[in-house]
């Protein structure tokens, strides 16, 4: 059974995970521009390379306590967009979707990566202390820790549903 690999980052002591597929590049948290009238999870708006890119946190999103001050070793997670996904759906249906537009997750520090066989991951239960079922796809057994297997798609899907 060929193993899924996950880019795993931390949310206050939460452990995450995301299908490393879906990730274009992992940053710095550059210059972040705040967005009047944004939804509250919108941290703002960053200028990558002359693109720009809509970075939102991803603990103030699953609903999570308000978020303050950037940690010092926090990082932006560059997703790929739907269309660069687009051509490797084909290849592996269980290729979640993302957005349209350049999307970075706010985390506040990355972990290592992690290897797990499809059957290691679990079921999540209906929610893992303040953090929403809808945004958990699974739950895997680490040594010390839990990860929780995020859904990316489930995220991104208030900045779809405005378009």
């Amino acid at each position: 059974m060929p193993l899924k690999q996950f880019a795993s980052f931390y949310i206050n002591d939460n452990l995450f995970g995301v299908d490393v597929r879906l990730i274009r590049e992992i940053n710095r948290t550059i210059d972040i521009t705040p967005v009047d009238s944004s939804p509250d999870f919108v941290r703002g708006l960053l200028n990558l390379r002359g693109q720009i890119v809509t970075v939102i946190d991803v603990g103030t999103r699953m609903g999570l306590r308000a978020r303050g001050e950037a940690p010092d070793n926090c990082r932006c997670i560059v997703l790929k967009t739907s269309e660069e996904l687009a051509s490797k759906r084909g290849e592996d249906e269980s290729l979640e979707d993302t957005s349209r537009d350049l999307v970075a997750l706010y985390v506040d520090a990355i972990g290592d990566m992690v290897n797990f066989e499809e059957k290691e991951i679990e079921r999540p239960p209906a929610n893992i202390g303040e953090i929403e079922g809808k945004f958990i796809s699974g739950v895997a057994k680490l040594e010390k820790e839990l990860l929780i297997v995020l859904k990316v798609g489930e995220l991104l899907k208030h900045e779809e549903e405005k378009k």
